[in-house]
């Protein structure tokens, strides 16, 4: 064992590898080139007697050496070879990517609301610098009356409209309230609707919408307009304006207006029936309307014979009134002091049913179809059954007289 490595180092002793470099080393990440030399050195000229299994390894060894001696290492160029494996290989330090804290789209709508926002702040400021201005600048203030535009007043007071505009001379005109304003036109009786606008720098507009009167209307000891909505109006302004209609009585100071409202829609109902006649307007007939009963309308009519109180109920009022009209003078002829008729009953007529009489003894009268020549009186005893006609037909000391509703071509005088 100890001859075997002695040998070895023998071998090795003479075949040392030197390494020349011709240039020193080269700084890390740039290759160079290498030249490499072997120089067998002679340990001992003299031959060495070597056993079979040594000589096989110095053989071995030789031929090793040879096959490293095949390769020049002068053709070898290590930067190319550098070059193409670097396309494979990692850098040496990484790149930083810098990362936002938000996503991206967040970020995004953060413009957007940092935009938004900024774009209030500056419409906000720009609209208190202008209000400021505007509110205390000598241009926006009403000079005079003259500077007032009043519109649309016929019948209302002009001086009532004025003491609404008066708020508005010698002042800035954005300081009033324009709704209050327009609650104080309203509050006007003849307004039902106003409007107030501002004509910028220093004027002011006043658009009045008047109510409508639809009768006259008597409130106590006064008597004034009225409307459909049941609005007491007073009497127009304007002494020149001329209304015709009927006089409204049962209506207190101290009503409702819905209690009003609701009376005048009778008093409306009542008019467009008789207004709707055919070739006649009955309404021009009428100078009174008593509406303090709802469920007995009381009509105070003119003819030629002269002034007639009818009782019209609560329904039908045109065909009762046309009645009234075809035997009012019949009716006259047959009852001397005739003042008043009831038709509200079905075919009855009750003649003065508001009116005491000295006779104690009532008498009711029936108006009969006779075939087809009309209608004829028949007198009843005021014993005989009567047809229930209401409270005012059973009345003690009075005249009463029943007619029905058939026109009466032919009439006879009733015989008592």
């Amino acid at each position: 064992m100890l001859a075997h490595n002695s040998v070895d180092r023998g071998i090795m002793a003479r075949d040392s590898i030197e390494l020349n470099l011709d240039e020193p080393l080269p700084s890390s990440g740039k290759p160079s080139r290498v030249r490499r030399s072997i120089q067998p050195s002679a340990v001992s000229s003299q031959p060495e007697e070597r056993s079979p299994r040594s000589r096989a390894r110095v053989s071995a060894s030789r031929d090793q050496g040879d096959s490293e001696l095949l390769i020049n290492p002068e053709d070898l160029d290590l930067e190319e070879l550098d070059s193409e494996e670097s396309q494979f290989l990692r850098t040496d330090r990484r790149v930083p990517v810098r990362r936002s804290a938000l996503p991206r789209k967040t970020a995004n709508w953060l413009k957007i609301a940092g935009a938004a926002l900024a774009a209030i702040l500056v419409s906000s400021g720009l609209w208190m610098w202008g209000e400021d201005y505007a509110k205390h600048s000598p241009r926006f203030v009403v000079a005079s009356s003259d500077a007032v535009e009043i519109n649309g007043v016929r019948n209302a007071s002009r001086a009532q409209v004025m003491d609404v505009a008066g708020d508005y001379i010698g002042r800035n005109i954005f300081s009033p309230s324009l709704d209050e304003s327009r609650h104080k036109l309203e509050q006007i009786p003849w307004v039902e609707h106003a409007s107030v606008i501002r004509l910028l720098p220093n004027r002011i507009a006043f658009t009045i919408e008047e109510r409508t009167p639809v009768a006259f209307v008597q409130v106590g000891s006064r008597v004034s307009l009225i409307d459909s909505n049941g609005v007491v109006m007073g009497m127009p302004a304007n002494r020149q304006t001329r209304y015709s209609f009927p006089v409204i009585r049962g209506i207190t100071e101290t009503e409702a207006l819905s209690s009003r409202a609701a009376v005048m829609k009778i008093y409306s109902r009542l008019v467009g029936e008789l207004g709707s006649a055919d070739g006649a307007n009955y309404v021009q007939q009428l100078s009174e309307v008593d509406l303090s009963d709802p469920e007995d309308v009381k009509v105070t009519a003119n003819d030629p014979g002269g002034t007639m109180v009818v009782y019209l109920g609560k329904s039908d009022f045109l065909p009762r009134y046309k009645l009234y009209v075809a035997h009012i003078a019949e009716w006259r002829r047959q009852f001397q002091n005739l003042q008043s008729v009831d038709l509200k009953f079905e075919g009855q007529m009750v003649v003065n049913p508001d009116k005491p009489a000295t006779n104690p003894k009532p008498k009711t009268f029936e108006t009969q179809r006779n075939g087809g020549s009309g209608g004829k009186v028949v007198g009843v005893s005021a014993k005989a059954p009567i047809k229930p006609v209401g409270q005012k037909t059973v009345k003690p000391a009075s005249k009463k007289a029943v007619a029905k509703k058939a026109p009466l071509q032919k009439t006879q005088r009733a015989q008592r």
